[in-house]
């Protein structure tokens, strides 16, 4: 080791901390944060300073990137060729600054991500409102400093006239604390500190009515103001933006889904591959294809449909799962007197005044400096004017230039007589001499000036100069005055650069809500043998006389046909239940919508089921969440072996994917119904023999939900017996019994004759079954003013009013309902409760059958039995 040099030996974990403070320092208030005054952080500082000095302003021409790049590297900014690039890039992309600051010429990138041309490709300039940002640079308005190597000066803010952290907004992470401003409207931000200028103490609530929310290049739609109004308040917040969006319906009838604009820094590209990776892992269904069809006239996304989807269901998905719909954390960090510091919207406002009022001011200043050197030496000039001839003489006089200017500031200006009464009699000179500047200007005059029109021009001058310093002082001295001024321009650059809102604002609150943009409307949902589901608008269902032939109803596959139908609305959940006892859930506007001919779509689509399982009962709810009708309501199971069993609903309330066990199916059996009950119903179980029990609720004791349940009827010894169907209704109800058989004999029974009587026996006749009405189909509980819709294996329905079914006996067949031809059989019959549909009559298809009768024989009745 040379003698000369010396260790210092220095503690390794006190030089780490110190030298990461120094780093940290340097990032946060050197890279990453901007400034509140102007809105910039130091890179976008020196490319637009390094522009303005290159004198490539608006009004000139483009210059090639890569020497606007080398000539802020070179002299501001030694931190790449890259950062200065992609800095200025991202200053001229429409889609990145709501108000872009640079004017750029060539590939500067795209929305899609791509990325911008070298800059040896491209050229720029400033755009024109980059003028209001530079404005006022010369004239001592903001203090410079230093640049790397101390060869320039660059300055450390500009004395910007625009809130550009509030317009453009800023983004950036730095050591331990990062920033997130976003962009918002020039005219309502510009309105915004009007206001706070006219009253200091307004409040957010009050501001928030002039800057309404973040205003994005991009557009869409903001959803929901609370975290807006949160950011506004407390400088931090949650701002959630979806894409704007239309539906067209196609020639064919197909609905798609057009994307007009897209949120905030979304890559347009890697939005569609996310939506169609949603597609190939069927997190998102019924979407048939996907294309972009953008140009420069502007941006459209086309989302295909399949047939029969709802669109309002799959654009929630998409908001829901894909970039459509995004959110963006406020954290309004910034530097203020070089320190960070969490800022609302008010306090960025008030300190963006406070840094007006100072440049106006040192601007006022340096005026009036400028313009009262200019009247000291307009007053020099005037003076000897008026005392030409002497003026001339003692310069002609003079051996050289020092001695005439000697000369000059030793001559004597004191008024003779009335000669100097024009000029010097009302400004003279500071004790009648003239100063060294005065004296220069004096030697340094052109001979033109010596006209009497010159001398006119130079009184003329002089007399706007002393006004304009008395106007200046006025600012300088009255507080008053600046604000005015930070009006008069904010005012005037309103008028230049403002414009209407490009982001929409949506006032809905919460989670994303499927519900409020579907309406609550109410439906008809069918489901096939072979489990095709869809639902349809009740107008397209219409009331027919009794014995009509039928319309054509849901157009099925080979050997399918329609068997549940029934009424509910959009919004309500569907329970469905399986045949192998399983629950599964479903809300009635994921259902498929689709005409009352077309077939459906497969449940399987729609529910994870089981191999070889299907769909046997449902039950529509209003609300899974609503504790007190949860309590007071059970589900009553029936199994075509006649097994019964109740459950409190609150078991099957938190829906799950895969479904869960609604009850134990023992071997051989299947479910078969499900009833929503209040606790004080009664039961009729019905048989395919025609036999019929009834039973109170409170016989069946509750159970847990995988239990089996007991016996609630016994089937006999009739061939392939089981229970058809289960009603539940009230002791009091005024409904009367529906039965129907296969061959489409039905009728009405009253509830009294069907007596109560214990859970488990074998029941009483409710039809008499021959070989003229086929075996009992169906049994249903209906009033008067009730219609039941019937649906035949080969696909026809027929809508009747229950009004138009006689009323009988227990024990008699009934009367023809439906005209089956072609040995058609009945699949199922859907009950419509009163006021669920608008009975539409429609005589023209409706054809009355002859010979439809009522048997109701002495004999038949006399040769019931009841069991």
């Amino acid at each position: 080791m040379d003698s000369t040099q010396k260790i210092i030996p220095i503690n390794i974990e006190e030089e780490m901390k110190s030298a990461y403070i120094d780093y940290s320092m340097s990032v946060i208030v050197s890279r990453a944060l901007p400034d509140v005054r102007d809105g910039l952080k130091p890179v976008h500082r020196r490319v637009l300073y390094g522009m303005s000095q290159l004198g490539l302003t608006f009004a000139k021409g483009h210059k090639k990137s890569a020497r606007i790049v080398g000539e802020v590297l070179g002299k501001y900014h030694p931190h790449g060729d890259t950062s200065v690039y992609d800095t200025m890039v991202r200053m001229a992309q429409p889609w990145s600054l709501r108000y872009p600051l640079v004017n750029g010429q060539g590939n500067f990138g795209s929305v899609d991500g791509d990325s911008p041309a070298a800059m040896r490709y491209t050229e720029a300039k400033l755009e024109r409102i980059s003028n209001e940002l530079l404005a006022d640079l010369g004239k001592n308005t903001v203090d410079f400093q230093l640049n790397f190597d101390d060869s320039l000066k660059e300055p450390t803010v500009l004395p910007t006239k625009i809130p550009s952290l509030l317009v453009n907004g800023a983004s950036g992470i730095a050591v331990g604390m990062a920033t997130n401003m976003l962009p918002h409207n020039l005219s309502e931000v510009i309105n915004g500190i009007l206001a706070y200028i006219d009253n200091h103490d307004i409040t957010i609530e009050e501001l928030i009515e002039h800057i309404k929310a973040p205003d994005f290049p991009t557009g869409g739609t903001i959803y929901g103001t609370q975290g807006v109004h949160q950011a506004m308040a407390t400088g931090r917040g949650r701002v959630v933006v979806r894409a704007k969006t239309e539906i067209e319906v196609t020639k064919s009838g197909k609905e798609r889904i057009i994307v007009t604009e897209i949120p905030y820094q979304v890559n347009k590209a890697n939005l569609i591959v996310k939506i169609a990776e949603l597609v190939n892992s069927k997190k998102v269904e019924g979407i048939s294809d996907l294309r972009d069809e953008s140009d420069r006239k502007g941006m459209r996304i086309v989302i295909e449909l399949k047939r029969d989807v709802s669109p309002n269901v799959v654009l929630s998905k998409l908001f829901k799962y894909s970039p459509l719909q995004s959110s963006y954390g406020v954290n309004n960090i910034c530097l203020v007197d070089g320190r960070p510091e969490l800022l609302n919207v008010k306090d960025i406002i008030r300190e963006f005044v406070k840094f007006r009022l100072e440049v106006i001011y040192k601007r006022a200043v340096f005026d009036k400096d400028k313009a009262t050197k200019r009247a000291h030496v307009l007053q020099g000039l005037l003076a000897a004017l008026d005392r030409l001839d002497e003026i001339i003489s003692l310069i002609r006089a003079s051996k050289n230039a020092d001695e005439a200017k000697e000369a000059l500031m030793a001559f004597d200006f004191t008024p003779k007589g009335d000669a100097l009464d024009s000029f010097l009699g009302e400004n003279p000179l500071n004790g009648n001499r003239l100063s060294e500047e005065q004296a220069k200007a004096i030697l340094e005059m052109r001979l033109q000036r010596l006209t009497g029109l010159e001398r006119d021009k130079l009184i003329g001058e002089f007399n706007e100069l002393i006004l304009l310093i008395a106007d200046l002082t006025d600012i300088i001295e009255n507080e008053s005055r600046r604000y005015s001024i930070i009006k008069e321009e904010l005012t005037e650059v309103n008028d230049k650069y403002g414009d209407e809102r490009r982001t929409d604002i949506t006032y809905a609150e919460g989670e994303i809500s499927i519900e409020d943009m579907i309406e609550n409307e109410k439906v008809v949902v069918t489901i096939s043998h072979l489990g095709y589901i869809k639902r349809t608008s009740v107008s397209e269902y219409r009331t027919q006389s009794r014995g009509g032939v039928g319309a054509n109803a849901a157009k099925t596959r080979d050997k399918d046909f329609v068997e549940h139908i029934f009424v509910t609305n959009t919004h309500n959940y569907l329970l469905l239940f399986t045949a192998q006892g399983r629950c599964h859930w479903l809300r009635v506007y994921e259902v498929p919508k689709g005409a009352k001919a077309s077939k459906g779509r497969a449940i399987q689509n729609l529910l994870q089921l089981q191999p070889g399982d299907k769909i046997k009962a449902y039950i529509p709810i209003e609300n899974l969440k609503d504790e007190e009708f949860l309590k007071s309501h059970n589900l009553i199971f029936a199994t075509k072996h006649g097994i019964v069993k109740k459950t409190d609903i609150t078991a099957y309330s938190r829906p799950r994917t895969n479904g869960v066990n609604a009850l134990t199916i023992r071997e051989n059996d299947e479910l078969i119904e499900v009833k929503l009950t209040d606790g004080s119903n009664h039961i009729i179980l019905a048989t395919r023999e025609g036999k019929a029990i009834r039973f109170n609720e409170k016989d069946v004791r509750e159970m847990g939900r995988t239990a089996t349940g007991v016996k609630g009827i016994k089937l006999g010894d009739f061939e392939n017996n089981v229970v058809v169907g289960m009603v539940c209704v009230a002791e009091e109800d005024e409904k009367t019994i529906l039965v129907v058989a296969e061959n489409g004999i039905g009728k009405r029974t009253l509830l009294d004759e069907y007596r109560p009587q214990t859970r488990g026996g074998k029941g009483v006749k409710t039809i008499n079954v021959t070989a003229k009405t086929g075996n009992l189909i169906a049994i249903k509980a209906a009033t008067d003013n009730d219609d039941m819709v019937i649906i035949n294996k080969s696909g026809i329905t027929i809508r009747l009013a229950v009004k138009n079914v006689p009323t009988t006996g227990r024990a008699t067949q009934g009367v023809k309902l439906i005209d089956l031809r072609k040995k058609d059989a009945i699949a199922d019959v859907g009950l419509i409760i009163d006021g669920q549909l608008e009975a539409e009559e429609d005589k023209e298809n409706t054809e009355e059958v002859e010979g439809t009768v009522t048997e109701n024989t002495e004999e038949n009745t006399n040769n019931t039995s009841e069991e």
